[in-house]
């Protein structure tokens, strides 16, 4: 699904350029689930933005479900991103003046869907996250949680191949930041490639896969043990076959 190949990006900062990226070579395949970590400027937000048509690279190649993403104007990344990915963020950018239902159908308003469609179809993904009951509620009027669950639905009703979530839980406590993982695992499940940027190891560990970065480059790409357990226990069911 996603390939990156010698991938470098750097940002110029008066006279002087920043090196941020020096090098990424990545493959993350259809339907993984996948966290990234790194200490503060090791360069996660800025490949995650990379991945999300929102950031250009400076050098290497991005692959994206075979298609080789370089060179686009605003339209066509726009076009891309609404076909292939739905946002999460730490910060739930919601729209503060707009109701749920209203927040969870604008996407669809970006694809032309008429206010009737979208709102019913709206409705339904807020009755999946368990927020039907607050379709009319303004953003101040949930808590933290709902707010998080509210920017998932946003990001579920365009039908995303990809969901990248920059610090998803990175604003919620500790009971709340699990109930969101198993979202997201369950988001997971139905085949969707879900990618979370986040410096907490429990949420990493509740991925299949940690990609640590360090300094620009990818430090370790690993397995989590729970992943290991599960490809030990098919190996073993295919040796006893």
């Amino acid at each position: 699904m996603i390939r990156l190949n010698n991938l470098h990006k750097s940002y110029g900062i008066g006279s002087t350029s920043l090196h941020v990226l020096k090098g990424i070579d990545l493959h993350i395949g259809n339907g993984e689930l996948v966290s990234i970590m790194g200490a503060s400027g090791s360069g996660k937000s800025t490949l995650l933005n990379i991945v999300g048509i929102l950031d250009t690279y400076d050098e290497g190649e991005f692959i994206l479900d075979g298609k080789v993403i370089k060179h686009m104007n605003e339209t066509q990344a726009a076009l891309l991103r609404n076909q292939y990915i739905g946002f999460v963020f730490q910060s739930f950018n919601l729209i503060s003046f707009k109701n749920a239902v209203e927040n969870v159908a604008l996407p669809l308003y970006y694809k032309k869907v008429s206010r009737k469609k979208r709102n019913i179809m709206a409705l339904e993904y807020l009755d999946m996250m368990g927020l039907k009951d607050w379709a009319n509620h303004l953003p101040s009027e949930l808590s933290g949680g709902q707010k998080q669950r509210l920017a998932i639905a946003r990001a579920l009703i365009s039908k995303p191949k990809i969901i990248l979530a920059d610090e998803p839980t990175g604003a919620l406590d500790s009971t709340t930041s699990k109930e969101v993982m198993e979202i997201f695992k369950e988001i997971n499940k139905t085949g969707i490639t879900v990618i979370i940027v986040t410096h907490e190891n429990e949420v990493a560990m509740s991925t299949n896969r940690i990609i640590r970065l360090r300094d620009g480059l990818i430090e370790h790409d690993n397995l989590t043990p729970e992943m290991l357990k599960q490809h030990h226990n098919v190996l073993l069911t295919t040796q006893s076959n």
